[in-house]
């Protein structure tokens, strides 16, 4: 891609995008495990679980990804008034960008997915599910609601996030569609079935090759081929252009003139769960801020080519697509906050890595802070380091400290070799982080002993071990900086 300037320069706009989504949201569980052997009962793995995540998935994904990207998002949808509907809310309530319109419905339960994974590999998915119709009533409602939100001034595109659960019958597409048209502005479909014309004026329609395959009964193996059957349903189901995704052979958009087949960026492969609905998301996202369809897909395939490497229903953030342009020194992407972090952190060991923190003020970087980090590093296979901030540097230090700012030192931290991610924190002592990350490895200098180091009983009750890391002698902060003056 010869563009990645002019999209890096996008990105900073789609904070101010904002994006009306409608569809299908669902509860998605994750259960991990190792398998040690196998059942004596049957021919099957015995998973013995190690723990459990859960987030959102569908039109409930598409949003995350969104709020992820910076773009304001109003989402419509249907859950059960159940406890996995309630378990729904609250994980979207978490997303700052994200406003919430969902209807609780009393005779029909939430839908969930849970899948069993171990040594990231998925097991097992089991679906929890009524595919009743919903109510006239409750239609109508959503319907009301929808309409009066992408008619707001605000509103840069529309998202119709279908997952065949029943939100988007035939008439809340129309009623959608027609508000949106007469608002003047763009839907972005994530498609179901093999019927598109229930799309049709749509400007944007993102099937993969198979659901593109089925829908306009063509052959989809080559570039010429995905083409062909693009403009078919272009033709057919009069809609303004088609962004196929094709998995390891990237992606093609067509629409008018334009026909551009994009290589595929993932660097590696873990999961493809959710891929699609970072596509849609980033795709809407860029056309609500004002980008052409073309230079929109490129930034989602971008995104996609990222997701992928992650595990389970993941986002992309801003910052790791920035990184993913080459807009951002690598080391960007380490600095993190509590919720990057934790998301982080959670990718990590759903491959089954072992995570270690250690802390510290790092003022000015010498050879036994560098000591330090190389040891923990060692010790574990991704290491956080967490830093004190200004405030509470102050306070530990006296007036004059710290010589340099949290941001400045957060990224020399960060630009070493051993450390895979960096978080501050404004408490004395780093307790509550450690409570938030959950270290397998708690790592400290030898000036302490290891009923000293906080955190350390905390570690060792789940199972965690505290390092004790060896002290490289004639080194310290404070003398350093007392030389520099005198």
């Amino acid at each position: 891609m010869n563009n990645k300037p002019r999209l890096i320069d996008w990105l900073a706009r789609l904070g101010s995008a904002h994006v009306v989504c409608v569809g299908d949201v669902m509860l998605d569980r994750f259960v991990y495990g190792e398998v040690e052997r196998i059942s004596p009962e049957a021919p099957i793995p015995v998973l013995r679980i190690d723990r459990e995540a859960v987030t959102v998935g569908g039109a409930g994904n598409v949003a995350r990804n969104l709020s992820a990207l910076g773009t304001e998002t109003r989402l419509f949808g249907v859950v059960g008034d159940d406890p996995s509907g309630r378990e729904a809310a609250e994980v979207l309530s978490c997303e700052r960008a994200v406003g919430l319109s969902l209807i609780a419905d009393s005779d029909r339960p939430t839908t969930v997915k849970t899948r069993f994974i171990a040594g990231g590999q998925q097991l097992l998915r089991t679906d929890e599910e009524q595919l009743t119709s919903l109510s006239d009533e409750l239609l109508a409602q959503l319907a009301t609601d929808v309409t009066a939100s992408v008619a707001d001034e605000n509103c840069g595109a529309l998202i119709l996030s279908d997952y065949g659960k029943g939100v988007l019958t035939d008439a809340m597409i129309a009623a959608a569609m027609d508000a949106a048209r007469a608002a003047g502005v763009p839907v972005v479909v994530d498609p179901k079935g093999i019927d598109f014309t229930r799309y049709r004026g749509a400007g944007v329609i993102t099937p993969n090759r198979r659901e593109l395959g089925a829908a306009s009964r063509m052959p989809v193996d080559s570039d010429a081929e995905v083409a062909a059957a693009a403009r078919h349903l272009i033709e057919t189901c009069g809609l303004d252009a088609v962004i196929a995704t094709r998995g390891a052979n990237g992606m093609t958009v067509v629409s008018g003139t334009d026909e551009v087949h994009l290589p595929a960026l993932a660097r590696e492969v873990f999961d493809v769960s959710g891929a699609g609905d970072t596509v849609v998301a980033t795709v809407a996202a860029g056309l609500a801020a004002g980008m052409g369809v073309v230079d929109a897909a490129q930034l989602a395939n971008v995104a996609a080519g990222l997701v992928v490497a992650k595990v389970g229903t993941a986002v992309v953030r801003i910052d790791e697509l920035a990184d993913g342009l080459g807009g951002a020194p690598g080391l960007a992407a380490k600095i993190l906050d509590t919720a990057g972090l934790q998301e982080r952190i959670a990718q990590w060991r759903a491959r089954g890595l072992s995570v270690g923190f250690t802390n510290g003020c790092f003022d000015i970087v010498h050879p036994g802070h560098i000591s330090l980090i190389e040891q923990a590093s060692a010790a574990c296979d991704r290491l956080i380091v967490a830093l004190n901030d200004d405030a509470s540097v102050k306070r530990l230090k006296g007036e004059g400290r710290p010589v340099q700012p949290e941001g400045a030192r957060a990224r020399v931290i960060a630009s070493l070799a051993g450390v895979d991610g960096v978080v501050l924190f404004a408490d004395d002592t780093p307790l509550a982080m450690i409570e938030a990350v959950r270290p397998d490895v708690l790592v400290k200098g030898a000036d302490y002993s290891v009923d000293e180091v906080v955190g350390g009983e905390l570690v060792a009750s789940y199972g965690g071990r505290v390092v004790l890391a060896d002290l490289v002698d004639g080194f310290s902060t404070t003398d350093t900086i007392s030389r520099i003056a005198g």
